[in-house]
């Protein structure tokens, strides 16, 4: 799975979004093993950070200036929030960028591999809780609507996984990774 996966990845055209108007971002959509299936490691956010309160979303945030680059941004990031060492991460590929309307972000989403048992620590500051889920759950689970936004038709994804709704980039971010990874598992078969 994790070479196929890596493949279907890399053979896809990656959208770039450059709009200097926007700040730069990056989240990991962790992946792994557990108890015979495939799961994927969500966070809900605190109440009390400045942005995406009470959210549910991947372990990440905005580049900082000490960030070499959007992946440093992402392993920095699911080190603070989730205690996820960097040198457990095994990087699989990339999504395609992703707007954040609402906060005026431009995230970068790395899928990684990461181990299970693991002993994640949600750091109480950005991360109120740890949300395992298994990704054959979440296959069944989403749904999207047509809105009408400035003239343009656009699909909205959500995802509800045990009362806990998955919207916005997020979501849409998760709706690609679904996509290839359904993609796999078929060719899997």
């Amino acid at each position: 799975m994790k070479q196929r996966l890596e493949q279907a990845l890399s053979q896809r055209q990656k959208r770039r979004i450059v709009d200097l108007g926007r700040t730069p971002a990056a989240v990991l959509v962790p992946i792994y093993y557990k108890q015979g299936q495939y799961h994927i490691l969500l966070i809900k956010r605190t109440e009390w950070v400045e942005k995406h309160k009470g959210e549910i979303s991947f372990p990440g945030g905005a580049r900082d200036e000490t960030d070499r680059t959007l992946l440093d941004t992402a392993l920095r990031e699911s080190a603070e929030e989730i205690g996820l060492a960097p040198a457990k991460v095994e990087i699989l590929g990339e999504l395609d960028d992703e707007v954040s309307v609402k906060t005026n972000y431009v995230i970068t989403p790395f899928v990684a591999l990461i181990p299970c048992p693991y002993q994640f620590k949600a750091d109480g500051k950005e991360t109120e809780e740890i949300i395992e889920a298994p990704i054959s759950a979440l296959l069944e689970l989403g749904y999207s609507r047509q809105e009408l936004k400035d003239g343009k038709t656009v699909t909205s994804y959500f995802y509800n996984y045990q009362g806990r709704v998955i919207w916005g980039a997020t979501a849409r971010i998760l709706n690609k990774f679904l996509s290839i990874f359904a993609g796999v598992m078929k060719e899997d078969k």
